[in-house]
């Protein structure tokens, strides 16, 4: 296997620093490159929850560097605002981005919680040929983690999703916890990630980060994939799309170091529960039991120190649902533009 994996990634590996964005503007503006005839259309969406200290500095760096008039990569910018009760809305839309509430989009729909409700419904809220998803919790936010996993997919028809690699330190900024936690930050990919998709997927082994929140791909592929609504949007998108497109078309891109907010252990675990069952789900290996949960979730146990001495046991519900295609969903009008 790793024969195989390593070929894949000489093949289908790329750098971010391979894609200036004079070239990457010419070559989106071709019609020969997988766009309409006036070229390729980009949008770039930010899921937010709760994020005000970090999405205006990521919006202001993709406005000022790549949406300037003579330089326009990203022809589009979303933030997709889901159920934030702090100011990520009003510190998005003041730097420039358009804001959209998930309820807004497929209006006839319940909302359902999860990031992967949102970007699931972000294909209505935007119109380019191309998605880029970047999250809204990144640090030192480099614009290298639009155009380098937007660039291969720019010039190379055959491409359908990249996603984006990087080193994840442990600590938030650069130089924090030092240099023995420089890789420290991946627990759940290391921990759950890598091993599922290693011991049942092993085609997709040579993703460097197979949970990161930053990845693009055509329009035409995300229409067709199903979204787990929850932390397993990630890896059910990998797989789907292994499943539709072939690993020929899926590429990774090197973008530097992602630096975020990191989630405590029990966060973690409820992450790793639905990481494992989205897993298992697109295996027809489920464990789920009728009566194991409340409806579309799965019952976690967790503990807590108690007040008065001992352990108290707590059940967190995690949601183990899929949308399905977008495509086929009566309120989607793929690729034109969401209006107030």
């Amino acid at each position: 296997m790793l024969d195989e994996v390593s070929r894949w990634l000489s093949r289908r590996s790329f750098r971010a620093a391979d894609y200036p964005i004079e070239g990457l503007v010419a070559a989106k503006r071709s019609p020969t490159l997988g766009g309409g005839t006036e070229g390729t259309t980009v949008s770039v969406v930010l899921p937010a929850l709760d994020e005000e200290e970090t999405v205006g500095g990521i919006v202001t760096v993709i406005r000022e560097q790549l949406m300037r008039p003579e330089l326009p990569l990203v022809d589009e910018l979303v933030v997709m605002d889901s159920g934030s009760t702090d100011r990520t809305a009003e510190v998005a839309a003041g730097a420039g981005a358009k804001v959209v509430r998930r309820e807004e989009v497929l209006p006839g729909t319940p909302v359902l919680p999860g990031k992967g409700e949102v970007l699931w419904r972000s294909l209505a809220a935007t119109r380019g040929d191309v998605i880029c998803f970047v999250d809204a919790d990144l640090r030192s936010f480099s614009s290298d983690f639009v155009s380098g996993i937007v660039g291969p997919l720019l010039v190379d028809r055959e491409l359908q999703l990249v996603k984006a690699m990087y080193d994840r330190p442990l600590g938030d900024v650069p130089g924090e916890h030092g240099v023995a936690a420089a890789m420290g930050g991946g627990r759940a990919t290391e921990l759950v990630a890598r091993p599922l998709l290693n011991l049942h997927v092993p085609l997709l082994s040579g993703f460097v980060q197979p949970l990161g929140g930053e990845y693009a791909a055509r329009r035409g592929l995300l229409e067709r994939l199903p979204f787990p609504v929850g932390y397993g949007v990630e890896i059910g998108l990998l797989i789907d799309a292994l499943r539709v497109a072939g690993l020929d078309a899926l590429a990774q891109s090197d973008v530097g170091v992602r630096y975020h907010r990191h989630q405590d252990a029990q966060a973690l675990g409820r992450m790793a529960t639905a990481i494992y069952e989205t897993v298992g789900q697109r295996l027809g290996r489920s464990e789920r039991r009728e009566g194991a949960g409340s409806e579309g979730g799965i019952e976690l146990v967790q503990f807590e120190r108690a007040t008065g001495g001992g352990f108290m046991a707590r059940g967190h519900v995690v949601d183990a649902r899929s949308r399905a295609a977008v495509v086929d969903h009566p309120e989607y009008r793929g690729g034109e533009r969401w209006e107030e």
